[in-house]
């Protein structure tokens, strides 16, 4: 493996610059790119980590989306999701058995299967909002991480509320919040902490949690498919359903694996993209009066996909995305064949980053990057290369689009029935959570409104049956 053509970087050892990412991730990624420039080299893998390099030019970003099929490995990168999705995830694959999976969850989550859940996003919506009370201070979180898991449950995993419904959903709050601690998640990046001594011991307790919510989900796939209805159409019994160009279809170990992986990637994603959103939304005046001028121009009951539609809804979403997106990076790429990219060429084994964040914040493509400005993405069409929240390439995210209507639908919603005001004190800044960011717990908002009965609100209110 050459080190002399890779570009510069910090030179603290492995252990310690896995430490910091681990724990600083946003500063470490700014101090590198400011000290040792675009792209940089790092070793953030644990002990005896190979060379990983961050890229942040969008020239370079297209070069690594658009590079052969057969140049990189990546699969074998992504090895610290594997306790939670299992072997058979879309993530951990690569060639052939990566693309089948794809092809085979990409319908459900696109297109006009996909609008078909506008309605019970909104339900699910207005049913979690519906005991706010008015003029008291709240955090806006775990409103939006309930709707995301009640949303991923019901609508991907076609659960309806009862025993196994709420059994599933209390081990999965519990495992989840788990895992967004720095501390509990440093387990998946050290295989040598990955000992089970115990219901005591973390890993322990993780294993056990773990093997509970398998043996849940493994009875709802057998249940399903011993009484499978092709008249629903969750996610699941899409799934279930569904076959590949030889005729297969998925085994119960591939749509757990699967139905795990959209769990991860798409709930506390979601649900930290939707409280951005409404940061800014509140933090900006502005952006919040054009916001109801859009929505109040609809009139009374617009459909679902009428409200997804909104262009400037749509900026917004997109600027919250690009001002602090839901991951930091896209999915590493690991070199299987020397590649050259820009001025260096990188050796098999080296492993390249496409850094979200970092690509987000240059000022050549958006001037005052720090500012929130939704009409950049009413004046402008950014490539895949330049805004990239949800990766890209043939890795990109299975449920961007999904991901992106649910977000639309419910801040649509909250807006239709909610007057807020922002109850702040002191400075927001981003706290990590997993494998994402929110804003810090003094980040507050104030219900001063219930609008449910105002002409303007009842023209959002969706879920009228």
């Amino acid at each position: 493996m050459s080190l002399v053509n890779l570009p510069d970087g910090p030179r603290l050892p492995s252990l310690l610059q896995t430490l910091r990412l681990v724990a600083q991730p946003i500063p470490f990624l700014e101090h590198c790119q400011q000290h040792y420039g675009d792209p940089f080299t790092t070793r953030v893998l644990g002990w005896n980590s190979p060379p990983i390099v961050f890229f942040s030019d969008p020239e370079a970003i297209a070069q690594i989306f658009t590079a052969p099929a057969g140049q990189f490995e990546l699969g074998k990168v992504t090895h610290v999701f594997r306790p939670l999705t299992g072997d058979q995830s879309l993530i951990m694959l690569d060639g052939d058995r990566h693309q089948r999976q794809r092809q085979l969850l990409m319908p459900p989550l696109h297109g006009d299967r996909m609008r078909a859940y506008g309605q019970l996003i909104c339900d699910i919506t207005r049913q979690v909002i519906a005991d706010w009370n008015l003029n008291t201070p709240f955090s806006i979180r775990p409103a939006t991480l309930e709707i995301s898991l009640q949303v991923i449950l019901q609508v991907v995993f076609g659960m309806v509320p009862g025993p196994r419904y709420y059994q599933l959903k209390h081990l999965l709050h519990t495992v989840l919040e788990a895992v967004t601690s720095p501390l509990y998640s440093s387990q998946f990046f050290f295989p040598i902490l990955q000992q089970n001594w115990g219901a005591w011991s973390p890993w322990g307790a993780f294993v056990r949690q773990q093997y509970r919510i398998d043996k849940l989900i493994y009875a709802e796939i057998r249940q399903r498919r011993a009484q499978f209805d092709p008249t629903r159409t969750d996610v699941l019994t899409l799934l279930l359903a569904a076959k590949d160009e030889a005729g297969r279809s998925l085994t119960d170990e591939e749509l757990h694996d699967q139905l795990m992986t959209l769990l991860l990637l798409g709930h506390e994603t979601t649900a930290s993209a939707l409280t951005w959103a409404f940061y800014w939304i509140y933090q900006t005046p502005s952006v919040l009066y054009q916001l109801r001028q859009e929505l109040g121009a609809l009139g009374l009951s617009p459909s679902p996909d009428r409200l997804a539609q909104l262009p400037y809804l749509n900026a917004v979403c997109k600027e919250s995305l690009r001002i602090y997106p839901i991951a930091l990076i896209a999915q590493p790429r690991k070199v299987k064949e020397a590649i050259t990219i820009g001025d260096c060429t990188f050796d098999p084994g080296n492993i390249l980053i496409p850094c979200i964040y970092l690509a987000h914040r240059r000022p050549q493509t958006y001037p005052n990057p720090e500012q929130f400005q939704p009409e950049r993405f009413l004046h402008q069409k950014f490539s895949p290369y330049e805004f990239l929240p949800f990766g890209g390439g043939a890795r990109s995210c299975i449920g961007a689009a999904f991901s992106l209507y649910e977000m639309k639908l419910v801040l649509a919603t909250v807006l239709a029935h909610y007057e807020l005001t922002d109850a702040t004190q002191g400075a927001v800044h981003p706290v990590r959570r997993g494998i994402t960011f929110v804003p810090s717990q003094n980040f507050q908002l104030s219900a001063i409104a219930d609008r449910s009965a105002s002409p303007v609100t009842t023209a959002t209110n969706v879920n009228e049956r």
